[in-house]
């Protein structure tokens, strides 16, 4: 069973996503906060696995409540955003969130969205993610990192974050570069434990940092 605690400061967000979250057989929700000190609260007291993160709310927010979640190590983070709030999408990243879904994000994804963060994977949306990104990072906010970085990756793990970073699917990049999935996986395993990443949201944003991936290329 999978146990959930839902954030949003709209009652009616969170009324939706207890009733779609609550009509699966694996899924429970245990709780519901409507800001942020709420739902670090909430988190440290009811240990859900995965906790479903508004990012703008009043008391404190989602990016800096997602921060505080990471480090005590209670739960994974799942934020919940819209086009418009780029610069919250990338620090909650930073803050160690397990990736993001649009709001309007149709139930059945939430719901497999959910399921994957739950089983220790990142939620990184092909497409939208890379535009999210892209259009925040091309403003030039976040630091840029050395890329001597990456010196530990072979020619071909960096083909693979390369192609990490541009949002696609282990089975496209495995298409794309004519490797077996089960190569592809294996090869992001050892690109997260080369550069001690905790997962592949981490990878896509340190990619952009050391320039590896660029805003509007590719």
């Amino acid at each position: 069973m999978i146990r959930v605690l839902v954030v949003d400061d709209q009652e009616l967000m969170r009324v939706g996503f207890r009733m779609v979250l609550g009509a699966q057989e694996d899924i429970e929700v245990t709780g519901e906060a409507g800001d942020g000190a709420e739902a670090v609260r909430l988190a440290g007291e009811l240990l859900p696995d995965v906790v479903l993160m508004d990012v703008r709310m009043p008391v404190l927010d989602g990016v800096e409540a997602t921060r505080r979640i990471v480090t005590a190590g209670t739960s994974k983070v799942l934020v919940m955003t819209t086009f418009d709030l780029d610069e919250y999408v990338y620090s909650a990243l930073q803050g160690g969130a397990s990736g993001f879904l649009l709001k309007d994000t149709p139930p059945d994804h939430l719901v497999s969205a959910l399921r994957a963060v739950a089983s220790g994977d990142a939620v990184v949306s092909p497409g939208v993610t890379k535009r999210l990104l892209e259009r925040f990072l091309g403003a030039g906010a976040p630091a840029p990192r050395d890329a001597s970085v990456l010196d530990a990756l072979t020619g071909r793990e960096r083909e693979v974050l390369t192609l990490v970073a541009k949002g696609l699917s282990n089975t496209e990049i495995a298409e794309k570069l004519f490797l077996s999935e089960a190569t592809v996986k294996t090869h992001v395993g050892r690109i997260l434990a080369k550069l001690d990443l905790r997962d592949r949201v981490q990878a896509v944003v340190l990619a952009y940092e050391t320039g590896l991936a660029r805003p509007g290329l590719g």
